[in-house]
């Protein structure tokens, strides 16, 4: 099974959380007044977040633990992929967060389920 997640890496919680939250409250609150949602609230986004939401947002070692938690509540996941383009932001913090996924997160998540890359 594959997962395409809205996600963002950052070097701690904090920092992910603020750089990715004006951009994504942005998107959904304009998306929201085509639906008739009310506009995205940090509170919302801050619970979204959280160890069970639907949000990948967080330092390698949050990340990680999300990932393996996702893995573990669906029965197992061959693939998961980041939606990170909901949020506009510097090219530079982008790829940093993709630096962190691919150097940090990934190794750390294969080597926990014993997962090898052909």
């Amino acid at each position: 099974m594959g997962l395409h997640c809205i996600g963002f890496l950052g070097d701690t919680n904090q920092q992910a959380a603020d750089d990715f939250f004006p951009g994504y409250a942005h998107t959904f609150t304009e998306i929201g007044k085509e639906r008739g949602w009310p506009p995205t609230t940090r509170t919302q986004f801050d619970a979204l977040r959280g160890p069970t939401g639907a949000l990948i947002v967080g330092d390698p070692e949050t990340v990680r633990k999300k990932i393996l938690y996702i893995n573990e509540a669906l029965g197992g996941i061959s693939r998961i992929t980041f939606q990170m383009g909901v949020s506009t932001l510097p090219h530079a913090k982008m790829m940093h967060a993709i630096e962190l996924l691919g150097e940090r997160v990934s190794p750390m998540v294969r080597e926990e389920l014993s997962v090898s890359v052909p």
